[in-house]
């Protein structure tokens, strides 16, 4: 079996190790790909919007099926476009992308089936923002209403910051946008809880914490996330159990109404109240680096588990998973997520001695004239598995003080919630 694999993060190189576990697998290739899914030399440089290129591709390598990682060739319709080319392919398509390419789109289904959500408001303007902003308390939350690579959330504790913030958006900082969400700031802690789906079916696919801030103690500004840790300390039968009938169900009878089927990983990411959850927003795939530390404790096949949702028979699979506890910490350019320096090489990565309970993922990295260069803001990331989350947290800062990256940054902190 041929299978390709659109993007070239950490999740992506995720995708491809435990893809490549499995029995029948001829050759994996990705697009773009980065230094660590290299190493078989199958990485090509087509744009991830370029979809004719990545049509033609597909059909001279023989491709088998297409397993697309990042969120904006599917908010642009890539699912679509590979199915009208009778090309199988694993994601939601563009309608059912709306519910992380547009968070006002997902908020009015949380207001229509009574999800469980933060107020909020949607406006169009800077003036029309702060006036909300001034009749509402704070801290208050202001976002970008489409795609910002998770850097598109402002937590303001002033009227000062929440103008800079808004100002930032409408100014296209982040990318087009005609309109802000603004949402009341809820006090609880977060949680990152996942599901699977063929279009008729959903199985829960796991949950972990992740670390959107870019300094210990969770300060600083957001990020695409400096690390997680897997399972979330916050999980339980009962609370499983209300996320899944008040968040995830109405939702899928929402999209089911509007005739948007949903094929896939669905992210949910929640805010916890007193053990009540309330969504904050929807990822239409495994969230990074969520995606680094969920998988190691996968004990089901992921390919054959993909093939089935392609096929639509979900329902004919069991997911299994190790008893394992995983940490992942994300090594990160000095000076992301604002300004950083590229192309800095990475040695010593030979003195990294890994095993299948620790795990080397590359995400902004390039591979050239043998040598690892960075190339992009969050580099490497590193993930273990142990009986204990210290144990596994241990072992990552043993092995990135080895590496000895000048260039590289860190929290030493991830999962100081669930380590005392």
């Amino acid at each position: 079996m041929k299978v390709l694999i659109l993007g070239n993060g950490g999740r992506e190189h995720s995708l491809y190790y435990h893809i490549k576990k499995t029995k029948n697998i001829k050759q994996i290739f990705c697009i773009p790909g980065n230094a660590g899914t290299e190493e078989n030399y199958y990485n090509t440089n087509i744009q991830l919007d370029n979809f004719f290129e990545i049509k033609k591709f597909i059909i001279k390598n023989k491709i088998d099926i297409v397993i697309v990682g990042p969120e904006l060739p599917l908010s642009k319709g890539i699912v679509d476009y590979l199915k009208k080319n009778n090309v199988k392919v694993f994601g939601p398509n563009k309608l059912a992308a709306k519910l992380e390419s547009s968070k006002s789109f997902t908020k009015k289904i949380c207001r229509k089936y009574n999800i469980p959500t933060a107020k909020y408001g949607i406006f169009y303007n800077e003036i029309k923002s702060i006036e909300y902003i001034k009749k509402n308390k704070l801290p208050i939350v202001i976002k970008v209403d489409g795609l910002a690579a998770g850097k598109g959330v402002f937590i303001c504790k002033t009227i000062k910051q929440s103008k800079k913030a808004i100002k930032d958006i409408f100014s296209g900082k982040f990318g087009e946008t005609k309109k802000v969400l603004i949402e009341e700031f809820l006090e609880g802690e977060e949680m990152s809880f996942f599901v699977i789906s063929d279009g008729k079916n959903i199985k829960k696919f796991g949950t972990a914490q992740d670390h959107k801030r870019i300094f210990e103690g969770d300060k600083g500004p957001n990020t695409g996330g400096m690390g997680a840790y897997s399972p979330s300390r916050l999980e339980n039968k009962n609370l499983d159990r209300k996320i899944l009938y008040k968040i995830i169900k109405p939702t899928f009878r929402a999209l089911k109404k509007l005739k948007i089927t949903y094929e896939g990983f669905l992210y949910a990411g929640l805010m916890i109240v007193k053990n009540e959850p309330y969504l904050i927003e929807y990822n239409v795939r495994m969230g990074d680096p969520e995606c680094q530390t969920i998988l190691p404790r996968l004990k089901s096949n992921l390919l054959d588990l993909i093939i089935k949702v392609v096929n639509k028979k979900l329902n004919k699979t069991q997911i299994k998973w190790h008893n394992k506890k995983s940490i992942c910490i994300v090594l990160a350019s000095k000076g992301y997520p604002n300004k950083f320096k590229q192309n800095i090489e990475i040695k010593n990565l030979d003195k990294i001695k890994l095993d299948d309970q620790t795990l080397l993922f590359h995400a902004g990295s390039k591979k050239i004239n043998n040598k690892i260069l960075s190339n992009g803001g969050r580099v490497l990331n590193f993930v273990a598995l142990s009986s204990s989350f210290k144990i596994a947290r241990d072992k990552i800062l043993k092995l990135i003080k080895k590496l000895q990256w000048k260039n590289g940054y860190y929290r030493k902190d991830i999962g100081y919630k669930v380590i005392k």
